[in-house]
């Protein structure tokens, strides 16, 4: 595989992992759930 297409590669997976992320997000504060990461941290205003 050239440099050119490991690169492309990369930024396509981290792209959609991004993409992935703000999703979840987006689709949990839209239904009123609090978001939660891996860890079990979360972060709620109330």
């Amino acid at each position: 595989m050239t440099p050119v297409k490991s690169t492309l590669l990369a930024f396509v997976m981290v792209s959609g992992i991004a993409a992935w992320a703000a999703g979840i997000y987006t689709a949990d504060a839209a239904s009123g759930h609090v978001a939660i990461d891996g860890y079990g941290v979360t972060a709620a205003v109330r």
